[in-house]
């Protein structure tokens, strides 16, 4: 593994951690044509960047990104910032002719979208967009069982995606609370997950009818935050997007979907859950028991027919599993941050493409965007 690839990560909080434990174990775990050198963590906040880039093994840090992807010794940019500065981070980055890896959703808007993909593919740079759970081993194992026929043609698309973090009133009003910081609020920060996978097992959304719902309309402002927990004054200003949306979508394949995403679900901490229904059986998965896949067979004889739960840890049958531990030994969340890495540091050596990357991004806020202005005017919006 003579070749190496300085990676600056901008951002060092939640995604920060998990992005810094990815390039810490990619390299330990899987053998890469070069590896990731964790040379510099960039941050507002001189003391906190500090602090963290210690902690969490970085050579050095630096207040300025401007200044690190600038840098002649950088070679990835890694952007886990708020979700206002991944455009103009991204574009800088290209220009100056680095790898980009990129947190969702990837824009505030589909025009910022469209000028981060204009950027990265000007510079001929590699590009990823983190839709982390396409690199689970068990959405591989749906992926290729649906190319293999296995559930036949595909009818139904049905996904929630369900947490319940911010069900307390006097919870905060923390940036992901603020459209003018998030963009959106149940919709971009959870749905966005859900549409990206919805593209990548059954097909492109063509139209989508939405609903969107803000049910707590003020909160006490917050003063500061640490991953999902935050502190907060007495003062109480406006909660500006969504605490839960559900919409209908059609597929370019003559499929049907129905998307619902909140964040007002009691006792669900992060249910990702979806089920494909087809013309020959069906598929379903729960993020919050990630080895899992279900899979129903019509073509099963009829007396063993029924859902089968498959243990997706099996080394030489399951992508990625060799890497880890034996079966039945299961992975984490954590786990697909490193495969995206894997892949991604796969795509620079071997000059092949990034998956998901910024036309991934795209798409899904395409669909963001769509939804939002159905949910505004209470009609069907066809995706451009």
């Amino acid at each position: 593994m003579a070749q190496k690839l300085n990676v600056a990560l901008i951002g060092y909080k939640f995604m920060g951690k998990a992005h810094s434990n990815a390039f810490r174990q990619a390299p330990v775990f899987f053998d890469l044509d070069a590896e990731p050198v964790m040379k510099v963590l960039v941050g507002r906040e001189e003391a906190g960047v500090k602090a963290a880039a210690a902690k969490l093994g970085w050579e050095s840090y630096a207040t300025d990104y401007r200044e690190v992807v600038s840098r002649p010794d950088i070679d990835v940019v890694d952007i886990v910032t708020g979700n206002t500065s991944h455009a103009e981070i991204a574009i800088a980055a290209a220009r100056a002719g680095k790898h980009v890896f990129c947190e969702k959703p990837l824009a505030m808007s589909v025009s910022e979208a469209r000028e981060m993909v204009q950027a990265v593919e000007q510079a001929g740079v590699k590009h990823c967009v983190n839709f982390n759970y396409r690199k689970l081993p068990a959405i591989q194992l749906a992926k290729r069982l649906i190319d293999e026929g296995a559930i036949g043609r595909i009818f139904h698309w049905r996904s929630v995606y369900l947490q319940d973090w911010i069900v307390d009133p006097d919870f905060p009003l923390v940036w992901r609370l603020k459209k003018e910081d998030a963009g959106s609020g149940a919709l971009g920060d959870l749905a966005a997950h859900s549409i990206d996978l919805a593209h990548f097992l059954v097909g492109d959304i063509t139209a989508v009818s939405g609903l969107m719902e803000t049910f707590i309309k003020e909160r006490p402002i917050a003063t500061s935050m640490s991953g999902l927990e935050a502190t907060a004054s007495q003062e109480r200003g406006p909660v500006t997007v969504d605490d839960g949306t559900l919409f209908l979508a059609r597929f370019s394949n003559g499929a049907i979907g129905t998307f619902e995403a909140t964040r007002f679900a009691p006792g669900h901490r992060n249910g990702n859950i979806f089920e494909i229904n087809g013309s020959e059986g069906s598929l379903a998965f729960n993020v919050e028991r990630l080895n899992e896949l279900q899979f129903y067979s019509r073509r099963d004889a009829g007396h063993v027919q029924g859902f089968r739960t498959i243990s997706v840890t099996e080394g030489g049958e399951h992508r990625w599993v060799d890497a880890w531990w034996p079966a039945g030994h299961i992975i984490g969340w954590e786990h697909s941050f490193t495969h995206q890495v894997v892949d991604f540091i796969e795509a620079i050596t071997q000059d092949k493409p990034a998956t998901p990357d910024f036309r991934d991004g795209l798409k899904a806020q395409l669909v963001l965007d769509a939804v939002e202005r159905s949910a505004a005017s209470g009609q069907w919006v066809t995706i451009g």
